[in-house]
């Protein structure tokens, strides 16, 4: 009974736990594939600008359901999620068709720079189920455990969307 209440809750629970998992393996297992004979050079300042992009929308978002604008919020919301799967396509394409670049900063700048990127790593891992599951309780009308992991799920979310436009701002000097 207990597990029937809580599939009610969560209609979509395994889909996401398993869409969770499968995303950052097969991206993983997709930055050993090399496809050489691509230029695709001129992703990481598009897919930097569309992390811009999300965390100012993911601001505007906030705002407007503050102000009531509940229809905005949703639209600007699935926006956010079309933009962070076009950015995710964009940079397994980057890195499958281009060497990786090595961050040649030197001293304490080195240390900021590996903190922010092993956080914005880690934390885009994460942030996928809590993007998924703030988003399907919204979905199925659930506002209240959708509101409660909400206030989780957007400081993480526009913490790594931040982070991947400094990340990238850090090392396009290295870009060859």
């Amino acid at each position: 009974m207990e597990q029937s209440l809580d599939v009610q809750k969560e209609p979509y629970k395994k889909l996401i736990i398993a869409v969770s998992i499968l995303i950052p393996v097969v991206v993983a297992i997709l930055f050993g594939v090399k496809v050489p004979g691509y230029d695709l050079s001129f992703l990481p300042p598009i897919y930097a600008a569309i992390n811009g992009i999300t965390a100012v929308l993911l601001i505007t978002a906030v705002i407007a359901v503050k102000n009531g604008k509940l229809k905005l919020h949703e639209t600007i919301m699935k926006i956010c999620i079309g933009l962070s799967v076009a950015f995710l396509v964009m940079y397994v394409l980057y890195h499958m068709t281009s060497d990786t670049t090595v961050y040649r900063g030197e001293g304490m700048i080195r240390y900021v720079y590996y903190f922010i990127l092993i956080t914005h790593i880690l934390l885009s891992i994460a942030i996928i189920p809590l993007v998924l599951f703030t988003f399907s309780r919204a979905w199925f009308g659930n506002f209240e455990r959708h509101k409660a992991l909400a206030k989780f799920t957007f400081p993480l979310w526009l913490y790594v969307a931040v982070t991947g436009v400094i990340v990238y701002l850090m090392i396009s000097p290295y870009y060859q």
